[in-house]
């Protein structure tokens, strides 16, 4: 969650106030989730993260360990993925994955829902799936939705799952759909969740004044690929 400097900065940019590259990074969560990357890209990615004061990285389960080493003692968290990118695994699955990364000392855990369930109206399945999680793991969740694929009433349903569950976060794509974020869907989940839960913005994110936008929609992080070139423009010595 946001510190109190990072909320006030919030604040300011819903606001009216346009940040600095510098100040824009502590909203962003620099992301290497491609299926062709390699061990290098991933310490590189790490080293950006450094550079840049990025508030995290999220990194595929089998590079949390070296992500945890070579960030080491720096301001960026270590985030890591369940059941990406299509959410088909069964809740206890995800559940036993969750654990497992948890127990690796990661500090966040994006975890991409079943959207064949939503799909077919089986709510009842996404909450035992909630349920299990937020029971499992005692640290923020943000819960991928992959907005390009439900409508409105079904965007609805997932956030009163997720409120009564109170989730940390719900998220808007795992970069890998047709679509990623949108405008629209950011606004329509701030208007259901108000502050209660928090919105992570992701995919198709690839520059600074998308990010502002999406941040005075409603969203207080960012997910991205291009998160080097959106703050790429900040003066670092």
């Amino acid at each position: 969650m946001p510190n109190d400097e990072e909320k006030q900065l919030l604040d300011n940019i819903i606001g009216g106030y346009t940040p600095k590259p510098a100040e824009l990074s502590r909203f962003i969560d620099h992301t290497i989730l491609k299926p062709n990357i390699n061990e290098k890209d991933v310490i590189k990615a790490c080293d950006e993260s450094i550079r840049y004061n990025f508030k995290s990285l999220c990194v595929p389960p089998c590079y949390v360990e070296l992500a945890k080493k070579r960030l080491g003692n720096s301001n960026t968290k270590v985030i890591s993925v369940v059941s990406f990118p299509f959410g088909y695994s069964l809740p206890e699955t995800k559940k036993k994955e969750a654990r497992a990364l948890y127990d690796l000392g990661i500090d966040e855990l994006d975890i991409v829902t079943n959207i064949s369930m939503i799909k077919s109206k089986k709510f009842n399945y996404i909450e035992k799936e909630i349920k299990l999680l937020k029971e499992a793991i005692k640290i923020p969740l943000k819960i991928i939705v992959e907005t390009c694929y439900l409508d409105r009433s079904e965007k609805e349903a997932i956030c009163h799952i997720l409120l009564k569950y109170n989730i940390g976060y719900i998220k808007t794509s795992t970069g890998f759909g047709p679509k990623g974020a949108e405008i629209e869907d950011i606004k329509l989940f701030k208007s259901i969740l108000d502050d209660k839960i928090k919105i992570k913005a992701s995919g198709g994110i690839r520059d600074f004044e998308l990010c502002v936008k999406m941040i005075r929609a409603g969203a207080s992080r960012i997910g991205s690929s291009s998160s080097v070139n959106i703050v790429g423009k900040m003066d670092v010595a």
